[in-house]
């Protein structure tokens, strides 16, 4: 198939890689846009995963007030550079992260920031109420370890379908930025407030 300069432009829209990215992507996909952003997708998280360990040092503390001022959020996320932190991506991102916050539970960025203490208890209210479903023990267990991924997706930060996309995780978004931008991204910590809320 003839890879077009349009299918090229519309795949670099889609995805913001590189025009020679897509248009590589596009050759090994046949011309199958789709197939083309599963490999983006999966090169993208291959070159996350090789930056994750570099630091990062710079970025940006932004604020979300919903309207209303009944919701702030604030959140701190990092990155190599002071140059990207000031980059309209970088800060799209952000923006982003922190609605997120806002329209969701979240409570942690990522599930080692949970108490163990609280998970604890959850996987016990969990096994009570698969209980009651009369089955056996093994399917109890797998049954209270699934409803525990859902726990995890609703308050871990990373973990939740993003809200523009659902079909994206969140980290799926700041793994796609890191192969965008080429530096390592962290979101470090967040907090919301809610008037009358503790």
């Amino acid at each position: 198939m003839t890879i077009t300069a349009s299918l090229v432009k519309d795949l670099r829209e889609r995805t913001g890689a590189g025009m020679m990215e897509c248009k590589k992507a596009l050759s090994e996909a046949n011309g199958d846009i789709e197939k083309a952003i599963d490999n983006l997708r999966k090169q993208g998280v291959l070159r996350a995963a090789s930056k994750a360990g570099r630091e990062a040092r710079q970025g940006l503390v932004y604020t979300y007030i919903h309207p209303g001022d009944q919701l702030g959020v604030m959140i701190e996320v990092n990155c190599e550079t002071d140059f990207v932190a000031r980059t309209d991506d970088f800060r799209d991102l952000v923006k982003g992260l922190a609605m997120q916050i806002a329209a969701t539970t979240a409570t942690s960025v990522s599930r080692e920031q949970i108490d163990p203490a609280l998970v604890a208890k959850e996987r016990d209210v969990l096994l009570e109420q698969a209980r009651t479903s009369g089955k056996p023990e093994a399917i109890l267990q797998k049954m209270v370890e699934g409803r525990l991924e859902k726990f995890y997706e609703d308050v871990v930060l990373l973990e939740q379908p993003y809200i523009r996309d659902p079909d994206r995780k969140v980290k799926d978004l700041i793994d796609q930025m890191i192969a965008k931008i080429g530096e390592n991204i962290v979101v470090r910590r967040f907090v919301k407030f809610r008037i009358g809320e503790n």
